[in-house]
Order: structure tokens, then sequence, then C-alpha cells
């Protein structure tokens, strides 16, 4: 019984040696994992926060390139929406809030070789907030008038997690905190800031994986 386990054991090591052998016959194996990895995207951002107390509603577009899937940086620009039922700012009580802003989007991100990632997001511009007359049948529809607007600087930082569907499409779920400068407007009641926390959900499309890493090239057949 002994020698029939040395034979059986001696076959297939031998049968793993030949395979070994016939694979490296067909393949030329390297490694080049301290390559560099591009990526680029479109992205798009939906979120609901608060701005003293009231609802607020934020949709972004964004564009980035991906580092070796570890840090991002690229252009973003938010839209911001508020329902805060202002008096004093036009004949009725509609006068909302809205803000656009701009700037850049910065993004280190952590365990990217995992499916799960973890970033810490930054956003650096600056835009416009100002209210806006929501009544569309008031005679004296005046929203873009400039004392109802003013000029802001944003900073906003956050964390997302980061999930890898394929190459090509990434979600992102998170929380972020909006700082604004002040801004200044002749009625009463109105804001100082738009700062605030805000939670949102985003789509990633593009390619994540440019030029990724590969570890086995066929040789080509010369027969």
């Amino acid at each position: 019984m002994k020698h029939v386990k040395t034979i059986i054991l001696i076959t297939l090591v031998s049968c793993v040696n030949l395979g070994i052998a016939q694979d490296s016959k067909d393949y030329i194996e390297f490694n080049d994992r301290k390559n560099i990895v591009h990526g680029v995207y479109v992205g798009l951002h939906t979120g609901y926060g608060e701005i003293q107390d009231e609802d607020a509603l934020i949709i972004g577009l964004k564009v980035a390139y991906v580092a070796n899937q570890q840090f991002e940086i690229g252009l973003v620009t938010k839209g911001l929406y508020s329902d805060q039922n202002t008096p004093g700012v036009f004949s009725s009580n509609t006068a909302d809030l809205a803000a656009v802003y701009s700037g850049f989007h910065l993004e280190p991100i952590f365990f990217s070789k995992a499916k799960v990632n973890l970033s810490f997001p930054v956003l650096i511009g600056g835009g416009a907030t100002g209210y806006i007359n929501t009544e569309w049948e008031d005679e004296e529809y005046e929203s873009y008038q400039d004392e109802h607007w003013d000029a802001i600087f944003v900073l906003e930082p956050g964390i997302n997690a980061l999930y890898n569907i394929s190459r090509y499409v990434q979600i992102e779920a998170g929380i972020k905190y909006r700082f604004s400068s002040k801004v200044n407007f002749p009625f009463a009641n109105t804001i100082t800031n738009i700062n605030g926390f805000s939670a949102g959900f985003g789509l990633k499309l593009g390619v994540f994986n440019l030029g990724r890493n590969r570890y086995k090239k066929k040789l080509p057949n010369h027969e």
C-alpha cells in the first residue's frame, strides 16, 4: 500500500511539473506593480442638507483625473436650493435661497486596491448665493437684481465611501460640511452664510485603471 501511495505522489508531482514547464513555454511572467495606473471620469452628485434649519438640495457635476487609484484632482460645479420662504425680500413671502459655486476638487483615496475605498474629498472655490422669487406669476418678479445676490468663497471638506462596481463605474456616498464667507443683503431676516452639513450619493462614469497591471503575457507562436 505504501508503494502505491508513493507511486501516486510521484505521478502527481510529475504532472504538476509538466504543466508548469508547458505553461512556461507559452507565457512570460513579469511584475509591473509599481507602474502608475491612470483614470479619468465624469461624476454626477446629489445631496440633501440644511441651512438655518431649512431643507437644502444640492446637485453637482465633476470631471476628474485619478492618479494610481490613490488621488483625484479635478473641477466641480454645484447648485444649491433651499426653501427658506424669507419675508421682506420680495412683495410676497416666497424668497428662497439659491447658490452656484465651482472650484478645484482634491480627494486622497485609501484602501484603493479593495472593492470598497475610503476617501476625503475637499472642494476649494467660489461662486454666488442669493434669493429668488418662486412666485412665477408675480408681476414684480425681480429675482436677479444685484441686491439679491452676493459673491461667496466656499471650502467644503468631507468623507466618502467608494464602491467599485467595475473599472468603468464607481458609486460614492458620504457627508460634507460647507464653509462659506459671509454675505450681506439689505433685507431683514436674511442669511449671513451658507454653512451646513450635507449627505449625498454620486455616480462616476469613466475608466479608473487605464494601463492596469498585468502579470503574464502570452508569447507568439513561432511554429
